[in-house]
């Protein structure tokens, strides 16, 4: 792979598009700027200098076919992904190039296997979604506490956010799963996703210091309940939220983060901690990390350069799990995220 590698951003002047521009201009990659918004995209590589500015809209195929030529690989990070994820995956299908997303969207998620497995896998494309903090990081961290084991009893993925300050694009991405879903909540159980009405609870979860014992919404559902199932065997995948992140998120009056670091980061600290019953016997993984939306670049940038360099384990749809050496991929975010993984890994 050449240094120069040009890597489309889809949605790069939104809050974490903006994080993958700059990780890969870090790693000396270099991002070509996309999006609907055209004097948004100019105002943003004004502020670089030096990036190439391919404005299209997912209603225009022929737009979107520009603005992936010659590119090593594209990134969509343009909510909601329930709009931009079928247009911009087709792009890159008809480019043959690959393509990673930051879809938190379940349903998202769940059409992106769906409609694309066969049409990735006949051209051997690589396609990697929900590449990001949740969806893509908690199913490395479960991948890695079941080495070599494809099957599971359960898995629980817990997450303690010391808060939750959406961006715009988060809200909306939210709206767009609740009205899709008519207002029902979802879990992975019994081997599939389901949809229900059941209150929602509380309970607590006993996180690794310095967190400890916290209060949690129980089956507070992220994109886990399918990347983690599309590759492992597993009638229960449960999902958990810090009561505290939780209800920052349903505030209607939550502020957007505010930059607290050189790297553009907010104050958010959060721990994931993985719980995998499998075989009689439990097995923990953890992440901790600053910034939610920041960690999401090295994530989603780290993909694209193991897949530009050969270092995958498939093609096709494929999670982050199923897609990469997963022990190997956590400990390469460092110093972005700490990990401890059990340790035969």
């Amino acid at each position: 792979m050449s240094t120069a590698a040009a890597v489309v951003v889809y949605g790069a002047t939104g809050h974490t598009g903006r994080f993958i521009v700059a990780e890969l201009r870090r790693r000396g990659l270099t991002p070509i700027v996309s999006g609907r918004n055209a004097a948004r995209l100019e105002a943003l590589a004004a502020e670089w200098g030096d990036a190439e500015v391919r404005p299209a809209g997912v209603d225009d195929p022929a737009a979107l076919n520009r603005a992936l030529a010659g590119a090593a690989a594209v990134i969509n990070c343009a909510g909601p992904f329930a709009v931009t994820g079928g247009p911009v995956v087709e792009a890159a299908l008809r480019a043959g190039i690959p393509y990673v997303d930051v879809a938190a969207e379940i349903e998202a998620n769940v059409a992106m296997f769906a409609d694309h497995t066969d049409a990735a896998l006949g051209s051997g494309t690589h396609v990697v979604p929900a590449m990001a903090f949740y969806g893509g990081l908690g199913d490395l961290l479960v991948s890695a506490a079941l080495g070599d084991r494809t099957a599971a009893e359960s898995v629980d993925v817990a997450y303690g956010l010391s808060s939750w300050r959406p961006t715009a694009g988060t809200r909306e991405a939210g709206q767009v799963s609740h009205d899709r879903r008519a207002g029902r909540r979802v879990r992975f159980a019994d081997g599939a996703l389901r949809y229900h009405d059941d209150q929602v609870s509380q309970g607590e979860w006993l996180f690794p210091e310095p967190l400890g014992r916290r209060a949690v919404i129980t089956e507070f559902t992220m994109a886990d309940v399918v990347t983690v199932p599309s590759h492992v065997k597993v009638p229960e995948v449960r999902t958990h939220m810090s009561v505290e992140a939780a209800g920052d998120l349903a505030g209607k009056d939550t502020p957007a983060p505010e930059a607290v670091d050189a790297l553009g980061r907010s104050d958010q600290t959060f721990v994931v901690d993985v719980l995998v019953r499998a075989g009689g016997d439990e097995r923990r993984a953890t992440a901790r990390g600053q910034d939610i939306y920041a960690v999401t670049a090295p994530l989603a940038v780290e993909a694209v350069e193991r897949i530009l360099t050969g270092r995958t384990r498939t093609t096709g749809v494929a999670s982050a799990g199923a897609m990469f050496d997963a022990a190997d991929f956590l400990r390469a975010l460092a110093p972005y995220v700490t990990v401890e993984l059990p340790a035969d890994r």
